[in-house]
C-alpha cells in the first residue's frame, strides 16, 4: 500500500486529472491505470522514489519497476507507461534534460540529448562506456541539469553530458561536452547536485567538500572573495563549511542547501539547515545573499529534528521528527501548499497537511520537489538494503565496547551501539546504568545485559530497577528483534574459535561487515551453528587488526604493518567477504605501510 500526496503545478505533465493546474494544498495523488487491473497493480504499490522534471515523473517502486509520466503536448490521454529496463531498478535520477536508471546489478542506463543525439529518447548503458573496465559498477547516481555523475564501487566519481559550465570539473574549451563517462576524482563518498542545477558537490573520504561549476550567485560557497568568478572549471575545496557530517546538498540554479548533523549536549543527533548563493524568490530561506553556507534559523527547527529535505528550483521542503512539514521560498504554483498562489513566502513556514493513513511514524514518509511541484509519500525502511539499514540505525564508525564497573570492581563490556539504540540514545541513560551495576555482582550484572540485549525479562526483580532507563517504544523493539535477533535468533553473540582460544562478535557487526555472515545469518536454509573454526593462515597480529577494525573501521596506531601482515589481510578479506567500506582495510594497511616505511 502507498500513500502520495501532491501539490504544486498539475501540468507538464497533468498528473491529476479534473483538477486545476494550480494544486494548492496536499491533495491523494492515484495512478491513472489503478482502477483498471487492480491485481497486476497491487505489486507496484510500495513507493521507493518520485522524481518529477520539466518533461517527466517517474516513480519507483521497490519490486524494482518503475512507471513514468510523459510530457505531451495532447495529454487527454496521458497514461503512465512502464519504463523497460530488463534488470530490476535501484535508484532514478532526473535533471532537466536527463534520466539516469542505476539497476541492482550496477549498471546505468541514461537518455540525454548530448549524450546520444541521434535518439535522445532511447537509454543507453552509459557505465559499460567507462574505460577502466574494473570500474564499471556503479554505486550511486546523480544528475544535473544537462550532466550526469556517477559515482562507482571503488569510489571514483565520473561525469558524462555538458560541460558548458564546467560542472565537469574541466576547462571548456578542452571539453565542451563527453558522451562517455569521464574521470573526476578518486576517493569519493557522496555526490551532490540537483534538477536545474549546473554545479556539483563532491565529498571525499575525509568529509572535504569539493566543488565545481556555475557560480555566477555563489551557490558553490566558495565565499565572497571569489563572487565575480561566474565560473568555477576545477574542482575547488570549499573552505569554512558548517562544522559537522554533511547529510545531504540540494543544488538549485542559484542556490545551495546543506544538511549538518552535530550532536547535542547528551550525545544526540540534532541536524541543521545552511545555504548560500542568490535570495532570489527567497529560496535561501533569508532575505539576503549569502556567498558562504550559512544557517537557515526559525523556531519552526528549533524543538524538533530534521529527518530530510527536498530543493525544486526555488522552493524548499523540510520534514521534520514532530511530524511536521515546513517549506520556503517560491510558491507562485502552490508549491508549498499553503492553500494559496502567493508568490513568495519568505520564512519558513508549516504547511497544513491532511489525516495521513500511515501517520504513527513521520519518518516513513518521504518528500521530493519537482521543479514546481511538491510530493509527499509513504515509503518505509526496506531490509533489501540492509547496509544501509544498519548504518543509519547504529552509527557503523562508532567503536562498539564501553566499560563498567561491578561492585567488586570487576569490569564487564558491553556493546555500545547496542546500548546507544536501546537506552533511548541518551547519555545519561548510560550514567544511570553505570550507577546500577556498580552495585551488583558480575553475574547479576551479566543478567542485565541479557536483558538489554534480547528484551526478556530474565530476572524481574532486576528488571524493575532498569525498566525505566530502556527505550519501549514498540516500533523500535519490533526493528530490533528483526535486524539483531534475526527473529528466531536468540544468541546474540556468534564465537570464533582460533587457536584453541574463543572470540566472541556480535551477529549484528558481522552482518554489516561480511557477505559471508550476512548470507550465513539471514538466510533461511543454509546453516547457522555458532561456531567457524578453521583461521589458522591468520596470525595472531593479524587477527588482532581484523578484530579491530571489524568493530571501529580503525587499525591502531601502534600497530607495525609488514608485507606478511598485508598477504594475510588480504586472504582475511577474501575469506570473509567484506563489504566494501569507507574507508577500505586493504586501502587503509597500505597508506599506513607506506607511512612507516618513509619514516
Amino acid at each position: 500500500m502507498n500513500e502520495i500526496l501532491f501539490f504544486g503545478l498539475n501540468e507538464e505533465p497533468k498528473l491529476i486529472k479534473n483538477e486545476p493546474n494550480s494544486i494548492t494544498r496536499p491533495i491523494q495523488f492515484k495512478f491513472e491505470n489503478e482502477n483498471e487491473n487492480e491485481n497486476e497493480n497491487e505489486n507496484e504499490k510500495q513507493i521507493k522514489q518520485i522524481l518529477s522534471s520539466y518533461f517527466s515523473t517517474i516513480f519507483l517502486f521497490e519490486n524494482g519497476k518503475a512507471i513514468e509520466y510523459l510530457n505531451e503536448e495532447d495529454d487527454s490521454n496521458q497514461k503512465p507507461e512502464k519504463i523497460q529496463i530488463e534488470e530490476n531498478i535501484q535508484k532514478v535520477t532526473v535533471g532537466f534534460y536527463n534520466e539516469a536508471i542505476l539497476t541492482i546489478e550496477g549498471n546505468v542506463f541514461a537518455k540525454e540529448e548530448d549524450i546520444n543525439p541521434k535518439n535522445p529518447n532511447e537509454f543507453i548503458n552509459i557505465s559499460s562506456l567507462i574505460e577502466d573496465t574494473n570500474d564499471r559498477i556503479i554505486e550511486d547516481i546523480v544528475s544535473g541539469t544537462d550532466s550526469i555523475y556517477l559515482l562507482t564501487s571503488n569510489r571514483n566519481a565520473y561525469g558524462i553530458g555538458s560541460n558548458e559550465y564546467g560542472q565537469l570539473g574541466f576547462d571548456y574549451e578542452a571539453l565542451k561536452e563527453t558522451k562517455k563517462p569521464i574521470l573526476m576524482m578518486k576517493n569519493v563518498s557522496k555526490i551532490f547536485s540537483g534538477i536545474v542545477s549546473y554545479h556539483v558537490f563532491l565529498l571525499n573520504l575525509n568529509q572535504e567538500l569539493f566543488g565545481c561549476g556555475y557560480n555566477d550567485s555563489g551557490q558553490l560557497g566558495l565565499g565572497e572573495s571569489i563572487k565575480e568568478e561566474t565560473t568555477i572549471y576545477k574542482l575547488t575545496k570549499i573552505q569554512n563549511i558548517p562544522k559537522g557530517k554533511i547529510i545531504d546538498i540540494q543544488c538549485a540554479y542559484y542556490h545551495s542547501i546543506m544538511l549538518i548533523e552535530n550532536e547535542d549536549e547528551n550525545q544526540n543527533p540534532k541536524r541543521k539547515i545552511y545555504s548560500c548563493g542568490y535570495h532570489r524568490f527567497n529560496g535561501l530561506g533569508k532575505n539576503e545573499d549569502t556567498y558562504e553556507f550559512t544557517e537557515i534559523k526559525s523556531s519552526l527547527f528549533e524543538n524538533n529534528n530534521i529527518i530530510e529535505i527536498s530543493v525544486g528550483n526555488e522552493h524548499t521542503l523540510v520534514l521534520t521528527s514532530n511530524n511536521k512539514l515546513i517549506g520556503f521560498g517560491y510558491n507562485k504554483f502552490g508549491q508549498l501548499g499553503t492553500g494559496d498562489t502567493k508568490e513568495i513566502q519568505s520564512i519558513p513556514i508549516q504547511i497544513e497537511l491532511p489525516k495521513l493513513r500511515f501517520n504513527e511514524n513521520i519518518s516513513n514518509y518521504h518528500i521530493s520537489c519537482g521543479i514546481n511541484q511538491s510530493f509527499l509519500y509513504y515509503s518505509p525502511s526496506s531490509f533489501s538494503n540492509l547496509e544501509e539499514d544498519l548504518i543509519k540505525l547504529f552509527e557503523r564508525k562508532e567503536f562498539c565496547d564501553i566499560s563498567f564497573k561491578t561492585e567488586n570492581g570487576e569490569i564487564i563490556s558491553a556493546h555500545k551501539l547496542i546500548l546507544k539504540y536501546r537506552l533511548n540514545q541518551n547519555q545519561n541513560e548510560i550514567e544511570k546504568l553505570q550507577e546500577i551495576i556498580s552495585k551488583k555482582s558480575i553475574k547479576e550484572s551479566n543478567q542485565i545485559f541479557e536483558m538489554i540485549y534480547s528484551n526478556r525479562i530474565i530476572n524481574p526483580k532486576l528488571y524493575s530497577e532498569i525498566k525505566e532507563i530502556i527505550n519501549s517504544n514498540e516500533k523500535i523493539e519490533e526493528t530490533m528483534k528483526r535486524i539483531y535477533l534475526n527473529e528466531n535468533e536468540n544468541e546474540k553473540d556468534f564465537i570464533i574459535e582460533r587457536k584453541e582460544k574463543q572470540y566472541k562478535f556480535p551477529k549484528l557487526i558481522l552482518i554489516m561487515r561480511s557477505e559471508l555472515y550476512r548470507g550465513m545469518f539471514l538466510s533461511v536454509t543454509e546453516d547457522k551453528s555458532n561456531k567457524v573454526t578453521d583461521y589458522s593462515e591468520l596470525s595472531n597480529k593479524s587477527f588482532q587488526i581484523f578484530e579491530y577494525w571489524i568493530y571501529s573501521n580503525q587499525i591502531k596506531d601502534e600497530i607495525q604493518i609488514t608485507q606478511e601482515i598485508i598477504d594475510e589481510i588480504q586472504i582475511g578479506i577474501d575469506y570473509f567477504q567484506l563489504n566494501e567500506t569507507n574507508p577500505n582495510l586493504f586501502d587503509l594497511l597500505i597508506k599506513k605501510f607506506n607511512n612507516q616505511n618513509q619514516n
